[in-house]
This record gives structure tokens, C-alpha cells and sequence, in this order.
């Protein structure tokens, strides 16, 4: 939802739900609230990756994407993550910290693969199969996330992470503020109905926040929104992908979501080629 656009295009709104912003107001009065309205991270999430970006045409801009660890060696993330027409990676991820650059396990990165029908929204509507893996240079001991067989039904509780801008009002990228911490926000899936026309689909998950002027920003696309399984184990549902709502703040609108469970057969069909 919140990749970075070429500034021959302008900066990507769709950087955002990766990178989640916290509050403006909370960040005024020096809370460490992020996610635009989120809060430190209350427990440990294994299997969350950082993924850090520098922008192609503004290399001032030193960022993140998120991800989730999937299988001893891949990660899953947003396909605008990747796409070296916007980012370019630094070739290292760090698995299952709750610290941005410290703790957890660095890797290289060996390869990415991006899903063949990806296209970037710009600013005429949603990205499409924005959705991508990353195959680490070695293993790790990380535990993986499930991929759920099924999003939940509209309503269904679900929560959002990241380690995007806690600030979301600024347009410029060099401005945006990362908390160190990773951040957490309880969310819903929201019906196709309340985000824009053409938005939500059965691919694309419409995300509503439970909390006030609350949600994922610049920095945390690619990152996870996750739900609880039968046995009340954190399943991901959904990769951050871009705003549910063109033309508005972060905090002011739906985030959306590319639905994982959607993209099951050609996630484990790249896997098995790729090695």
C-alpha cells in the first residue's frame, strides 16, 4: 500500500502499510507510539523481517520494508518492495527481531521473484499481485508463520506489524520518522464496500483499524497482517500493500492488504523451482 513511486511519478503513498506510521499527535507529545496509532510490539514475532530499501531516484531516502519468514530460507513481502525500478535492497534481511537494526538473525539475500502479473498502482488505483519472495543465502532457525488455508469473513480480528514512519504528514521521504521498535496494531478485515471502488477484491483484503485515525504508513508494506488460526496461533492473511482509500493520510483511511492465502499455489509452485 505504500511503495515508493519514482519522483519522476511522485513519492508513493503506496509505501505505506508496511511501514506503519504512529500518530501525529503521539509523536508530538514524544510517545513511542507508531503504526500511526499503534504500539510497541507486546510479544515476540519470530518470524517478522526487515528489509532495508534506499530509493532509485532519491538515494537520500534510507528506509524499510517488512516481510514475513515463511520457510527456513524464504520470505514473503511486497512485490513494490522489490521492484528495482523504486528500491534498491541493501542484500540483507533481519529475521525475528523486534529491533529494526539490531538482534535477530542477518541474512543475504540470493534471490528474488516477484509474481509475473505485478503491477504498480501508481496513483490510477490499487498495486495488483503485489506480492513477492525473497530466498535467503542460507537458513535460518527462526520459526515461520502459517499461511492461513483462508482469510477470515469480514470482521474477523486481526493485527498488523511494522517498522514504518511514525509520522504521516510528511511527503517528503527524507523526513519520514522510523521508530527502532517494531510496532503493532490491531485491525479487522473490512468488506470490499468500505474501501474505494476497485480496491478490495478477493485478492486484495480492505483492512479497517480498531483503533482511532490508526494505520499502517510509509515503511511497512510488504509487512504482515496476521489472524488467529483454531488454535489461537498467529496465521498470516495478508502482505502490506497500499492505502484502501486513494488521496488521504495514513491514519485517515483503510489500509490494503494482498491476501496470502490467495497466492498459496504460486508461492509454494516459485519455492519448489527456486530451490
Amino acid at each position: 500500500m505504500f511503495s515508493l513511486k519514482s519522483s519522476r511519478r511522485t513519492v508513493a503513498r503506496t509505501a505505506a502499510v508496511a511501514l506503519a506510521g504512529a500518530a501525529c499527535a503521539a509523536m508530538m507529545s514524544g510517545s513511542a507510539e507508531a503504526i500511526v496509532n499503534g504500539k510497541d510490539s507486546t510479544q515476540r514475532y519470530p518470524s517478522m523481517v526487515s528489509i532495508p530499501v534506499t530509493g532509485v531516484d532519491n538515494p537520500a531516502f534510507q528506509g524499510f520494508c517488512g516481510g514475513s519468514l515463511i520457510d527456513s530460507k524464504w520470505v514473503l513481502t511486497a512485490a513494490h518492495c522489490v521492484d528495482p525500478r523504486l528500491v534498491t535492497l541493501d542484500g540483507t534481511v533481519r529475521i525475528g527481531s523486534e529491533r529494526k537494526k539490531s538482534g535477530g538473525t542477518v541474512r543475504s539475500i540470493a534471490k528474488t521473484v516477484s509474481h509475473p502479473g505485478y503491477k504498480n498502482g501508481e496513483d490510477a488505483g490499487p498495486n495488483r499481485d503485489d506480492v513477492a519472495l525473497i530466498r535467503l543465502n542460507r537458513p535460518v532457525s527462526e520459526k515461520p508463520v502459517r499461511i492461513a488455508d483462508k482469510p477470515g469473513r469480514p470482521g474477523t480480528p486481526t493485527r498488523i506489524l511494522g517498522f514504518g514512519t511514525i509520522d504521516d504528514t510528511a511527503s517528503d521521504p527524507t523526513k519520514w520518522v522510523f521508530p527502532n521498535r517494531l510496532q503493532e496494531l490491531d485491525t479487522r478485515r473490512g468488506t470490499v464496500s468500505e474501501c474505494a471502488p476497485g480496491y478490495a477484491s478477493s485478492t486484495r483484503l480492505c483492512t479497517i483499524s480498531q483503533a482511532p485515525k490508526a494505520m499502517a504508513c510509509h515503511g511497512d508494506s510488504g509487512g504482515p497482517q496476521l489472524q488467529r488460526g483454531r488454535k489461537g496461533r498467529w496465521e498470516l492473511v495478508g502482505v502490506t500493500s497500499g492505502p484502501g482509500v486513494p488521496g488521504v493520510r495514513c491514519s485517515e483511511g483503510p489500509g490494503l492488504y494482498t491476501s496470502a492465502p490467495a497466492y498459496t499455489g504460486w508461492i509454494h509452485k516459485t519455492m519448489n523451482r527456486n530451490g
